[in-house]
């Protein structure tokens, strides 16, 4: 099922499917690893702070307006 990455449970595994956003925003999401294909996983989310994610091997804390623009799929195939 396609969602928002920020709309992703806890401990849930995905697939990023595309970065919505400018150019300079899927430019700087894409060097941090959220590019199609990219497997993420939420590490820690507590409302209202940022959201723990592991994407390609490295932790990164976004916000969740951010996470709005990541489109993943949460039906991941191993």
């Amino acid at each position: 099922m396609k969602m928002p990455l920020a709309m992703l449970p806890e401990n849930e595994e995905a697939r990023v499917v595309e970065v919505r956003g400018g150019r300079g925003l899927v430019r700087r999401l894409s060097e941090l690893g959220f590019t199609p294909g990219a497997r993420v996983k939420v590490l820690f989310s507590n409302s209202p702070g940022p959201v723990l994610i592991n994407v390609r091997g490295s932790r990164i804390a976004l916000g969740r307006g951010l996470l709005m623009r990541i489109i993943v799929d949460s039906e991941v195939n191993p």
